[in-house]
């Protein structure tokens, strides 16, 4: 999977007609930070930020992931949505 293929599938996911349900967008957000940062290098929001611990801990999940995987699970999720929302 080339950079091109990622970037035009991070254009792309923006423009779905109906937004992903919450644990796609979370498969969607974690896959990105892995490939364009690689193993999360925060911590853990407070526990009052629900939104911001279910973003960290599925991007902490990925820990070790390398940057190829994630790219080609990024593109081909992109893919998947694309089919079922459409674009």
């Amino acid at each position: 999977m080339s950079q091109a293929e990622f970037d035009k599938a991070a254009e792309e996911v923006k423009h779905l007609k109906t937004k992903p349900a919450d644990d796609e967008m979370l498969f969607i957000y974690s896959h990105y930070k892995q490939a364009t940062v690689g193993d999360i290098n925060t911590e853990r929001p407070g526990m009052l930020d629900l939104k911001g611990k279910a973003k960290w801990d599925a991007w902490n999940e990925l820990k070790g992931t390398s940057k190829e995987d994630a790219v080609k699970a990024y593109i081909d999720k992109v893919e998947e949505l694309k089919k079922k929302y459409g674009i």
